[in-house]
């Protein structure tokens, strides 16, 4: 199935990019925003004001009179008079109220930044969680970890940290260069004239940075991806002695991250050394230029001292300009992957006049039901009724339609022809969260979050009872082993249930599907994986959760669905069989020839 963006966040301009970031995650925290900018602009101030404080500084502590000072003879007396006293206490001051502007951009930042995260890491996990299975399963999940955990932040670093930051340079620039055409403007052209000679060196670092960060992104989703893997299958990767191998392989990702982080942090670094190259040539043809103006009398030396500060207070504030400019083009390039992610709309949505689900329906029909994945089909005029109460059997060789099929009871795909109906409803006309609510799932390898057992009984019924979930586990055969375990129904089960055995395991999923009470049962293979006596547990577990509830199985060992009501053979998608047990052994058949196989005889029939 495909699945197109509504919005092509990969083609989306810069701007417009912007844009959605700022109305999305930065127009809700304007006010914190405001007041870090406030701080950045208290901060830009006072360091500006303390680099202009030096000229009449150094004129007032060593007396120096010249008549190219501007600055000392409009300060007041109370200043003048008392120069060592005066001129450490404005710096204090100033010191002070700097420090306060720091401190409140600084926590400003980090509740805005984190703040900003957190929404983004929702946002993406509620709409992965909630996105087609067949979306989810067009990429290793490894990528979507990445997504929430690594491209995040980059948004953060350039949306609230880095755009407060720029601000605060900018001004601190402005600032700077102000005070610099105040004390000499021809100096000061001089120094402009720089500015296009720097700016075309910044565009090519620029340009590699953008280029190193689109590649760390792809490789940090490659990373996470091959790491959980090697995880996932350590058992395989063990017995297969492939320690080494599967070192080599990460190894090999990690590498390829490595050069292109590196290539990254490069470029970043490279921006700022080369700025200092140029200012210091700068500098050298500006001390000349500024030896000429002073004998000529038109710049004192408290002056120049100033000046020059005022220089490299400008020039470290464009160092940090540069550098900003490759954190932002690493938070672009991380938007436009997270709003692609964002972007992808579910297809199986809900009708406008969605209907409840009745849990005393009468029939389940597919009625010329087709299913494809792209342009395979893999289920093809698929018709039969199932009255409410009977099991109906799936059987059939791998590939054949039948996982696809009970998949489609619960809308995880939606068909691509005919119709599935509840009585007369269709199924695409129930509320989807009605029509789940009534089914009951139970699978080959059920999934335990790391939680508690009574937890993960309880899990999708919050306000069960202790008791209710206890006698859930006893009519799943469960309530001896649990009580057994240290904790009981305290006991956490460790990832994926790993410190369960698979009948254990099996047994709580029962007790699960128990707690829920759903009229309609769905058993994926439920007793495949089992050994024999923990296969006896389940299958008797089983046939009391089946009581009374119109049951779909999916079973390769067909000693288990000897009884069901309807069995239906698939093979290439289609409908090649079907009846009961009985029936199907005496026709000669696909379903006679399996049975033969496994029981490595006739099959007597199930009255006998």
């Amino acid at each position: 199935m495909t699945h197109t963006p509504t919005t092509a966040a990969t083609e989306m301009r810069t701007s417009a990019l912007v844009a959605r970031v700022w109305s999305q995650y930065l127009s809700p925290q304007k006010g914190l925003l405001a007041f870090a900018i406030a701080c950045a602009v208290l901060v830009a101030v006072t360091t500006t004001v303390v680099v202009g404080w030096l000229d009449p500084a150094i004129n007032l502590l060593f007396r120096v009179n010249n008549t190219a000072d501007r600055i000392t003879p409009h300060l007041p007396v109370w200043i003048t008079a008392h120069p060592l006293i005066s001129v450490p206490a404005v710096i204090v001051v100033f010191g002070i109220l700097r420090f306060a502007g720091q401190r409140g951009l600084t926590t400003t930042l980090n509740r805005v930044g984190n703040q900003l995260v957190g929404r983004i890491q929702e946002q993406l996990f509620s709409r992965l969680v909630r996105a087609d299975l067949g979306h989810l399963q067009k990429a290793h999940s490894g990528q979507y970890l990445s997504s929430v955990l690594y491209d995040a932040d980059q948004v953060r670093d350039a949306a609230s940290t880095g755009l407060v930051q720029y601000v605060q340079a900018l001004l601190l620039v402005i600032g700077n260069l102000t005070f610099m055409f105040w004390t000499d403007w021809s100096m000061t052209l001089v120094v402009l004239l720089a500015g296009p000679v720097i700016g075309a060196v910044m565009s090519q670092y620029l340009k590699a940075t953008r280029k190193a960060a689109q590649g760390a992104m792809a490789e940090t989703s490659s990373l996470s991806t091959a790491v959980m893997e090697s995880l996932d299958g350590v058992k395989i990767v063990k017995i297969a002695n492939q320690e080494t191998a599967e070192e080599a392989r990460v190894g090999e990702v990690i590498n390829r991250r490595q050069r292109f982080l590196i290539k990254g942090a490069n470029a970043r670094s490279m921006a700022a050394p080369a700025t200092e190259v140029l200012t210091a040539f700068l500098l050298a043809g500006l001390l000349a230029f500024a030896g000429w103006r002073a004998q000529s009398g038109h710049l004192t030396v408290a002056g120049l001292f100033a000046y020059i500060a005022a220089l490299g207070t400008a020039s470290q504030a464009l160092r940090q300009l540069a550098g900003l400019q490759g954190t932002f083009t690493q938070g672009l390039t991380a938007a436009r992957r997270l709003f692609k992610a964002l972007d992808i709309e579910p297809e199986i949505t809900e009708a406008a006049n969605a209907k409840p689900l009745s849990r005393d329906f009468k029939a389940i029909t597919f009625d010329n039901a087709g299913f494809s994945y792209g342009d395979a089909p893999v289920l093809r005029n698929v018709s039969f009724i199932a009255k409410a109460g009977e099991s109906i059997a799936l059987v059939g060789p791998s590939g054949s339609g039948k996982s696809t099929l009970l998949n489609l009871l619960p809308r995880f795909y939606d068909l691509t022809a005919g119709d599935i109906r509840f009585d007369d409803i269709s199924h695409r006309d129930i509320a989807i969260t009605a029509l789940r609510s009534r089914i009951a799932l139970v699978t080959q390898d059920p999934f335990l979050f790391d939680d508690t057992i009574r937890a993960n009984i309880a899990y999708g019924n919050a306000n069960a009872t202790a008791e209710q979930i206890e006698q859930a586990a006893r009519d799943a055969a469960a309530d001896d082993f649990i009580r057994a375990l240290p904790q009981g129904y305290d006991t956490r089960v460790g990832e994926a249930g790993s410190r369960l055995s698979g009948g254990q395991k099996q047994r709580i999923a029962i007790a699960r599907a128990f707690l829920k009470d759903a009229p309609l049962l769905l058993l994926d293979e439920a007793t495949s994986a089992l050994d024999t006596q923990s296969e006896v547990k389940v299958q008797e577990a089983l046939e009391r959760l089946m009581k009374g509830r119109t049951t779909f199985l999916i079973a390769h060992r067909l000693s288990t669905i000897r009884h069901a009501d309807q069995i239906l053979v698939l093979d290439q998608g289609r409908i090649v069989e079907r009846g009961t047990h009985d029936q199907l052994t005496r026709t000669g058949g696909l379903y006679a020839s399996l049975a033969a196989t496994q029981f490595g005889h006739p099959v007597p029939e199930a009255a006998q």
